[in-house]
């Protein structure tokens, strides 16, 4: 039978609740809320949190780039409803050794909190793997190799297209703004010498790109960037543009450029590369008239160049003939290696996204869903939508409906509505927490794969 959801009213009697899902606490399951920590053979940390009841389920949490420190939760407030439901949370550092985009040890050391877990506090009887950002990848790489270790999977705000995808579509975009704003830096955007090397970088192009916003041409041009880089055209604090409104769209896109996108894409191309060997990017031979058609920003990109009375067709042509840049073809299949998530799937993943994300364009998505078709595993995997801003910002009540849709496959075997859009909706809105706005949603293709 199913297990009732777990409501913001219904958490004093988390409890009686736990006691009669999973019968009296045992040695097995936690009586007491408790901290936990440890380290790992390669250096990495890990900790843990359990609640005063435990309901027997563990969330293994994969966190995004950035510092390799121990994670367990998206964020306090998803943390404290997640212990106050009756879960018990683990994650780690990831080898804290080397790049901060540490996909070489992230599966690895996930799988190995989760022993250090078993060992140090109990035997769950349950494991659902939780990922964001970066750690969305790990946590698609997880729901694929993780048969028997883990039974389920929520993914958010994933990277889950892999590295080779995300570094040539930010290179295709990096390489039309320098072209056209800041020619001198034209060749200097992959193989860098060091993260504050990535950092000055981004500062120049982020001046040109300010510089160029003053004039029609410039504002056309932008766009192009723009749209390689699947940049989404609705910023923070402001309403969505009108679907025909391709100037309204621009400025909002040249908002997320200006608030300092690229000074942290750039350097992140540094650790991707450190982690790597060398240079993961390329665009030699590359048909820029064509990558353009395929964009979903391809209506805006034209009508702002015949407003600004430029030669699109010009402009494309350039790019096409001045794109030389090569990888490194081992950094490639180290990459390749360790920064897809396969595509297969072993067990249930949900995958939620916010339409507006600026650093994991929703458009990842369908990136994702393609190869999981193609490798036979569609019924394994769901996608709902966010309808918000910005990387990452979802409300805890989204992060614990789509949790709650998770354990619905796992409890009937079957989907059904439970991941739709309305039902997510229902499920947030029932936990009385601070609200959701699921939407339906269908996100375009992937502009820049190779």
């Amino acid at each position: 039978m199913p297990r009732p959801r777990l409501s913001t009213l219904a958490a004093a009697c988390a409890t009686a609740l736990a006691t009669a899902l999973i019968g009296p606490a045992t040695g097995a399951h936690a009586t007491t809320a408790g901290h936990y920590s440890g380290t790992l053979t390669d250096g990495a940390t890990w900790i843990a949190d359990t609640p005063a009841q435990w309901n027997g389920t563990l969330l293994l949490f994969s966190h995004g780039y950035g510092p390799t420190t121990a994670a367990d939760a998206p964020s306090p407030a998803a943390s404290q409803a997640l212990l106050d439901a009756g879960y018990a949370l683990v994650g780690s550092s990831y080898d804290p050794n080397g790049s901060m985009w540490a996909l070489d040890s992230a599966e690895r050391d996930q799988f190995a909190a989760l022993t250090a877990f078993r060992r140090q506090v109990g035997a769950p009887t349950r494991v659902i793997s939780v990922g964001q950002s970066m750690g969305g990848l790990v946590n698609a790489q997880i729901a694929r190799d993780g048969a028997g270790r883990v039974d389920g999977a929520l993914g958010l705000c994933g990277l889950v297209a892999g590295g080779v995808d995300l570094g040539n579509y930010q290179l295709d975009a990096e390489y039309t703004l320098a072209t056209f704003f800041d020619p001198a830096d034209a060749d200097a955007l992959v193989n860098l010498d060091n993260q504050a090397d990535g950092a000055a970088l981004a500062a120049r192009l982020t001046t040109a790109v300010q510089t160029a916003q003053l004039t029609p041409a410039g504002r056309a041009r932008i766009a192009l960037a723009a749209a390689y880089l699947n940049l989404a055209d609705w910023a923070p604090g402001q309403l969505p543009p009108a679907r025909g409104d391709f100037a309204a769209q621009e400025q909002q896109q040249y908002a997320w450029l200006a608030q300092g996108l690229l000074s942290f894409i750039i350097p992140a191309r540094w650790s991707v590369e450190q982690s790597a060997g060398g240079n993961t990017s390329w665009n030699k031979g590359v048909d820029y008239a064509g990558l353009l058609h395929k964009s979903a920003h391809v209506k805006q990109v034209e009508a702002l160049y015949r407003d600004a009375g430029l030669n699109l067709r010009t402009d494309l042509n350039g790019l096409t003939r001045g794109a030389d840049i090569t990888a490194d073809p081992a950094a490639v299949a180290r990459l390749e290696q360790t920064s897809t998530a396969g595509q297969g799937l072993a067990v249930p993943l949900l995958d939620l996204h916010t339409t507006a994300d600026q650093l994991v364009p929703v458009e990842q998505e369908s990136a994702f869903a393609g190869r999981v078709r193609a490798a036979g595993d569609s019924q394994l995997l769901r996608q709902a939508y966010v309808s918000r801003q910005s990387h990452c910002n979802f409300t805890t009540a989204e992060v614990v409906a789509g949790l709650h849709a998770v354990e619905h496959r796992l409890d009937t075997r079957r989907w059904g509505d439970s991941a739709t859009a309305a039902q997510l909706q229902r499920s947030a809105d029932e936990l009385g927490l601070d609200g959701a706005a699921f939407t339906d949603y269908r996100p375009s293709r992937l502009t820049g794969t190779r």
